[in-house]
């Protein structure tokens, strides 16, 4: 776990105890802060009080009255500086004399009344990579890589940590992925921190300098969030903003608004590196990196990892040795000749495109809760696909979008479409979920959803 002396005697209030508000919870009682700890979800409030550390400590953690109606007295912290953690709504208390308000990245700051409340207050509005980037001068000493973008952050993330790990250094990697970063225990010496970062985590973030910062593309997505499309790619830029200008930017100029912020970074000179479209590389050795959008994500880590100093030859061999993430273009079986493929992390039409590019003979199964009304940006692959199988909330209109450019069934649920599509492929061909669409409506997550997708397969004569 992650602490810091910082933290120490300080208040602060956490809102949202999935899994990244909960590792911050701990590691701030356990540096000594007083907490005020909520979610909605009572059955996250009752795990976080009875696990280690916490349980039994200051205001009793595990109380069913406090959990239930917030009762305990506003915290004072103890002359000793020891941590303490209270449940209530931060709607509902004063928020005046909070040192931070920590917010899940899934707290839409834009419409939540917290934010307003928050800002009046005078509190800041942060999240657990802020507090990361604040405890940082506490620890080993070390190296910051993080990654952002609209697609292909988790694959390369996961890619520079196998590289890194490969070459024998110490890494980690977190933030979108993997476990919470204050979850996990500090690296020795040396150690570099890989870091998947979202623009929620970006837009909660003020002070992260990282010693190599990576842009993979831009393209329209969480507009329910920004005020327009330029205000999601400011969020972006903001990793950049961050950083001292000495320190490394690698950027993929594909799209015009990365291409801008390249060209706002020139000053950099030779801490800028920018990736442009068109460059040819020889994918042949690296199995789990098939693709053009895969030769974009080999190519920024290959640049990552120059700028961390790792050798050539470990590059070359971790990546010949990757394999790739599950729910990101995942084999899961053959059976009687077909392929069937997992994409499930495909959650827009952008990412979903890829997978279209890299297949021949698929059988389509899309949609689910949809963040564009468009697959436009799927259209260069539809030559590639036999058939379209659609589910979901999005699934009508995703079915009359498609219909007249090729076969198109409406099959609501997932176990039905793999059913049709299973019935349908010849072998030599691929049965595809790549949804193009959140899976809100019908899963917990996309990781859900593909072990959904899989079960089906597996359940296939």
């Amino acid at each position: 776990m992650i602490t810091s002396e910082l933290w120490r005697g300080k208040r602060f209030a956490v809102l949202g105890l999935a899994r990244s508000g909960a590792a911050t919870v701990r590691a701030l009682v356990a540096s000594g802060a007083s907490v005020v700890a909520w979610d909605s979800d009572a059955g996250r409030r009752e795990a976080l009080s009875q696990a280690p550390p916490l349980q039994g400590r200051g205001w009793g953690g595990g109380s069913p009255q406090v959990q239930r109606l917030g009762m305990a007295p506003t915290p004072n912290p103890s002359p000793e500086g020891e941590g303490h953690l209270r449940f209530a709504d931060p709607e509902t208390i004063d928020l005046t004399g909070f040192d931070a308000l920590v917010v899940s990245p899934g707290v839409p700051l834009n419409t939540h009344p917290i934010a307003a409340k928050a800002r009046a207050a005078g509190v800041p509005i942060i999240g657990d990579i802020e507090l990361f980037a604040q405890a940082r001068s506490e620890l080993p000493p070390h190296k910051v890589v993080g990654i952002t973008g609209t697609n292909g952050k988790s694959t390369t993330t996961a890619l520079i940590k196998h590289i890194v790990e490969t070459a024998g250094v110490p890494v980690l990697m977190g933030g979108n992925i993997g476990l919470p970063i204050l979850e996990q225990a500090p690296l020795a010496d040396g150690g570099v921190y890989v870091l998947e970062l979202s623009s929620y985590q970006i837009d909660l973030t003020q002070t992260l300098d990282c010693d190599v910062a990576v842009l993979l593309n831009i393209t329209p997505d969480h507009l329910d969030r920004y005020d327009g499309f330029d205000a999601y790619a400011a969020s972006k830029a903001r990793l950049f903003a961050m950083q001292t200008p000495e320190h490394d930017a690698i950027v993929s100029i594909f799209d015009a608004p990365s291409a801008a912020i390249a060209r706002s970074l020139s000053a950099r000179a030779e801490h800028l590196t920018k990736i442009a479209p068109g460059f040819c590389m020889d994918q042949s050795r690296w199995p789990s990196l098939q693709g053009p959008h895969n030769a974009q994500n080999a190519l920024a880590a290959i640049n990552a990892c120059e700028a961390l100093g790792i050798p050539n030859a470990a590059i070359d061999r971790g990546l010949e040795s990757f394999t790739g993430l599950p729910h990101r273009m995942e084999t899961v079986a053959t059976k009687n000749g077909v392929r069937f493929v997992n994409d499930s992390k495909a959650t827009n039409p952008e990412s979903a495109a890829p997978a279209l590019a890299a297949f021949d003979g698929i059988h389509w199964i899309l949609g689910g809760q949809s963040k564009s009304a468009s697959l436009d940006a799927c259209r260069p692959g539809f030559g590639h696909v036999r058939a379209a199988y659609t589910i979901g909330a999005a699934g009508v209109q995703f079915a009359d979008l498609l219909t007249g450019t090729m076969p198109v069934s409406y099959c609501e649920t997932l176990d039905r479409a793999v059913m049709a599509a299973a019935a349908a492929a010849q072998p030599g061909e691929t049965v595809l979920l790549s949804p193009a669409c959140a899976s809100f409506d019908q899963f917990r997550d996309f990781e859900a959803r593909g072990d959904a997708f899989r079960a089906a397969v597996e359940a296939l004569p």
